[in-house]
């Protein structure tokens, strides 16, 4: 079943590369008390991601933070060392968290899951943004194309909060 709009988000453990090694971040701990932007995608490096969702965030930062989001984190079914690299190599620096969701565990718990075995990627997150506000999501946008960033890309996010 899908998350939607109204759901609290589902617990789980992400993984955040630090200087000392991968980092678990639990969801409870990242969204509460706080205003979340979080996208997911099917994989780093991938095409789409690196070219348009992951830029769009972190370009968007300062717009974002100054319409109250607290933080952004771009979550794939990869490990922390992969969205480690993959976030220097996308200048996400502060500005986006990179995390881990290497087993899917999160991606699954919220229905967003996508088998992209066809491409020998296996099971991996479809395209999308949400706005969680204190664990609950206030906004989600799922894209119906996971090769487009246009529903679910930061510009879209930061049109609708008008």
């Amino acid at each position: 079943m899908t998350i939607k709009v109204g759901d609290q988000v589902p617990e789980a453990t992400l993984m955040q590369m630090t200087d000392k090694g991968p980092a678990p971040v639990p969801t409870a701990d990242l969204f509460k008390g706080k205003k979340v932007v979080i996208f997911g995608l099917p994989g780093a490096f991938t095409p789409t991601c690196s070219a348009k969702h992951v830029p769009g965030f972190v370009n968007n930062h300062e717009a974002l933070a100054a319409k109250g989001i607290d933080a952004i984190a771009c979550v794939s079914v990869n490990d922390a060392f992969v969205m480690g690299a993959w976030g220097k190599d996308q200048g996400a620096g502060e500005k986006v968290m990179m995390l881990g969701d290497g087993n899917a565990t999160f991606t699954k718990a919220l229905g967003l899951e996508m088998d992209a075995s066809g491409f020998g990627m296996g099971t991996r997150s479809k395209r999308y943004s949400m706005l969680v506000e204190d664990g609950k999501v206030t906004q989600l946008n799922i894209e119906p194309n996971p090769g487009a960033a246009d529903v679910s890309g930061a510009e879209a996010l930061l049109k609708s909060l008008g």
